[in-house]
């Protein structure tokens, strides 16, 4: 998983580079917030699958690994920044897409240069912010079984409250917005198929090219599929240990190895493929 997760985010960069500088018209949001969140993909396998080797290879917890539990503590803040970043910049692709295709008149006159370059530097900075907060007593880090990860101590506090509510309105928010998006697509591709049908025959209406549009459509419903498979159990789970507290910890393992997956999945299907 480590080395899949490497690799793929390594060509998906240079797969972004290479398509920046195709481009004549400059650096788009999408393009930004897409290298983004590979940067964040690779950046989260690189310091935190090392962590879980070595606990597997030692036969060790995190919290015997250090002294102070500062393994687990880094473990946790890493995670949880992460896991919030990652949704947040797939909310804002998600948002870019519906305005861009939805609303294309604000999105050309509102929407520029300056977006792309602000927008990136901003989600970082708040899941930074929002993430420290265990470090100030705001909240507190735990570890969890089998002892190879920890993370924020999800039983009933304001913090963790927090955190479990803006994964599930970031969530919900993805959702719509890409139902928004595909509902759209649609639209767009019956009146292309319409105007096919009508200037140039039925004969010429049976040999519709894909268009550009139809391969957002089938990314985007691809996209949707995947996030839903890995994000909604860790969500589900995190919001439950939060409001209805149990000690089903495998079901909790379960859900941070689906949410694993993520890091590695996401180079490919959004970028490679």
């Amino acid at each position: 998983m480590f080395s899949a997760g490497v690799l793929g985010n390594l060509i998906a960069l240079v797969l972004l580079e290479r398509r920046r500088r195709e481009r004549h018209r400059g650096v788009s949001l999408f393009h930004v917030l897409v290298t983004g969140l590979v940067l964040t993909d690779l950046l989260g396998t690189c310091l935190v699958s090392p962590v879980v080797l070595t606990s597997y290879a030692q036969n060790r917890s995190l919290l015997a690994m250090s002294e102070g539990g500062r393994m687990c503590s880094y473990f946790a803040f890493v995670m949880s920044f992460l896991g919030l970043a990652s949704m947040l910049l797939l909310f804002a692709m998600a948002l870019e897409r519906y305005l861009a295709i939805g609303h294309p008149y604000f999105y050309g006159r509102r929407i520029g240069k300056r977006c792309s370059l602000v927008t990136f530097p901003l989600i970082y900075i708040f899941c930074t912010v929002f993430c420290l907060l265990p470090a100030i007593k705001q909240g507190y880090y735990v570890q969890y079984c089998p002892g190879t990860w920890c993370f924020i101590n999800m039983k009933k506090s304001v913090y963790s409250s927090m955190y479990a509510m803006s994964m599930l309105v970031l969530l919900v928010s993805i959702l719509i917005c890409n139902f928004f998006v595909i509902a759209h697509l649609l639209q767009m591709h019956r009146r292309q198929r319409t105007r096919n049908g009508s200037s140039f025959g039925q004969e010429r209406s049976k040999r519709i090219i894909m268009s550009e549009e139809v391969d957002h459509l089938i990314l985007l419903i691809l996209m949707t599929i995947i996030f839903v498979i890995c994000s909604a159990p860790f969500t589900i789970r995190a919001c439950i240990g939060t409001f209805s507290p149990d000690e089903k910890y495998k079901a909790d393992l379960l859900a941070l190895r689906f949410l694993s997956f993520n890091p590695i999945i996401d180079p490919w299907v959004f970028t490679i493929f």
